[in-house]
């Protein structure tokens, strides 16, 4: 594994899932990463991501560096040509280089702005420190796409699951502000590699890009779409169609204990921070059924075999060069 910036960065799920949870049960990494420097800018808020991913660098003997960009930093001007007569002191091509040099793998977390469909999904952030780095690049969450989640959450159904081919449902939930599509794109392209059954349920208008769900099921009456459900990721997103609009915030939608008893005693999902009682209720967060705290401490194991895997090829390619 070169880069983890979107999920077919993986060659083997299974063995990457499998990998994980032996780096749960406390499997020696054998200080791959002793020397080795983590650096994570962060051009939003992480609670998660940026603990979790510190700490399973930490495991691997990383040095972690972390940087709110824009706060701690200069602004950075990503636009190639660009005549910089703006407040943006510095430029993508000169500060990925840099930091090149300071790390020996960058981790970036940049949301969309919501407003351009068309910009938004050209990942300009992500997409100009994998262009001008020369060090590994991981995805802490971008404008489209969440792939860290969605292997944690791939590594919790796989932890959790008790039958051949569970039915795993996506729920979309309201909300009172409007949400990316990244975490509920991401676990929709995951969902289609593991032997499960999905589906997605959404109020018409918050249908999810089709380039991302082909052919899942997507059905719009909740209420059907539970039924017999082992899984339930309930979380909200804006409408892909209507770019960035948040068209509802029907209640109905709201996960609750009624909804629960629809499933087939579900286990239910949500990648937090979870708005109690507008998207998920406090009923049900705080049941058996729910797993998120499980799903959340996931996120440690999800990072470290990701880094371990970058880590591994890296020395690869030196054992390479050697012998060239």
């Amino acid at each position: 594994m070169k880069n983890y910036t979107e999920l077919s960065d993986i060659e083997d799920l299974q063995q990457l899932i499998t990998e994980a949870l032996e780096l749960k049960r406390g499997t020696p990494t054998l200080e791959i990463g002793k020397g080795k420097t983590l650096g994570m800018l962060f051009f939003n808020p992480s609670l998660r991501t940026r603990l979790s991913t510190e700490k399973a660098a930490k495991l691997l003997g990383m040095e972690v560096m972390v940087m709110n960009a824009g706060s701690d930093s200069w602004k950075l001007e990503f636009e190639d040509g660009a005549v910089m007569n703006s407040n943006k002191a510095e430029h993508i091509k000169e500060a990925a280089a840099v930091l090149s040099q300071y790390c020996d793998i960058i981790a970036v977390r940049a949301f969309p702005d919501l407003q351009d469909k068309e910009k938004d999904e050209a990942e300009t952030v992500l997409n100009s420190f994998k262009k001008y780095a020369s060090v590994p690049v991981v995805n802490l969450e971008s404008a489209t796409g969440h792939p860290l989640q969605a292997l944690t959450d791939a590594i919790t159904i796989s932890e959790l699951n008790k039958k051949d081919k569970p039915k795993v449902v996506l729920s979309w939930a309201p909300h009172p502000k409007a949400l990316p599509q990244s975490v509920p794109n991401s676990f929709a392209e995951i969902m289609q590699v593991l032997d499960v059954d999905f589906v997605i349920t959404n109020p018409e208008g918050y249908d999810l890009n089709p380039e991302i769900t082909k052919n899942i099921p997507v059905i719009h009456n909740q209420d059907e779409a539970l039924k017999e459900a082992d899984f339930v990721y309930v979380k909200n997103w804006s409408s892909y169609e209507a770019y960035g609009q948040k068209l509802s915030e029907d209640k109905t939608w709201t996960f609750s204990a009624e909804k629960l008893m629809q499933t087939n005693n579900a286990k239910v999902m949500h990648c937090l921070p979870v708005r109690r009682n507008m998207v998920i209720a406090d009923e049900v967060l705080d049941s058996e059924n729910s797993v998120v705290i499980q799903q959340a401490g996931n996120r440690t194991f999800a990072a470290q075999a990701v880094l371990k895997r970058i880590l591994e090829e890296k020395v690869k390619q030196t054992e390479l060069g050697k012998n060239a």
